[in-house]
C-alpha cells in the first residue's frame, strides 16, 4: 500500500475515486463539496438526489460524471462542537466507511480531502491525526486498494500531514 500526500485540486486527480466531504443532503455545498459538484456537472446532483441524504459518519458512492476519476465517495463529517459530541468517533467512521466502499467496488486508488476541517471547524491537527491513524490501521486489511492519497489545498494542512506522515512512514 502506497500512502501519498498531494497539495492541489482534488477534482483534477485521475484516480479510481475521490472522497467528497459532503453535507448530509449530498446536494452540494461549499468548499470541497461545491468544487466536486461543480466539476462533475449536473448529473452528479441528479444522482445524489436519489440517495436521500447521508448520516454523519456514513458514506455513499456515485459515478463521477465529468471528473477524471470513476467514482465519488460522499461522506458526512461531524461538525466540531468542542469534542464532547462523539466527533472523533464520527470522523473515524467517515474514513472507515469510505475505505469499506472502496474495497466493495474493488478500487485501487482513493483520495481523501481534509474532512470536517473547513466550515465544520474540526481542529486541523486532530483531524489529520484521526485520518492518518485510521487509514494506516486499516491499510493492512485492504486487498484492492494499492494507493491512498491525502489531498490538501493549503500550506498549513500540507505541513500538518507531512509531519504526521513522516513520523509513521
Amino acid at each position: 500500500m502506497k500512502i501519498r500526500l498531494f497539495k492541489g485540486d482534488i477534482t483534477q486527480l485521475k484516480v479510481d475515486a475521490i472522497v467528497n466531504a459532503a453535507n448530509s443532503t449530498l446536494l452540494g455545498g461549499g468548499g470541497v463539496d461545491g468544487a466536486i459538484h461543480q466539476a462533475a456537472g449536473p448529473d452528479l446532483l441528479e444522482e445524489c438526489k436519489t440517495l436521500k441524504g447521508c448520516f454523519t459518519g456514513d458514506a455513499k458512492i456515485t459515478k463521477a460524471y465529468n471528473l477524471p476519476c470513476k467514482y465519488v465517495i460522499h461522506t458526512v463529517g461531524p461538525i466540531w462542537r468542542g469534542g464532547q459530541c462523539q466527533e472523533a468517533k464520527l470522523l473515524k467512521s467517515c474514513y472507515k466507511n469510505s475505505l469499506k466502499l472502496a474495497e466493495e467496488y474493488d478500487l485501487e486508488s482513493l483520495v481523501f480531502p481534509n474532512i470536517s476541517t473547513g466550515v465544520y471547524a474540526y481542529p486541523k491537527e486532530e483531524a489529520a491525526e484521526i485520518a492518518i491513524k485510521t487509514v494506516l490501521k486499516r491499510s493492512s486489511k485492504l486487498t484492492s486498494l494499492k494507493e491512498i492519497t491525502f489531498c490538501v489545498f493549503d500550506d498549513t494542512n500540507y505541513k500538518i500531514y507531512q509531519e504526521r506522515l513522516n513520523d509513521r512512514l
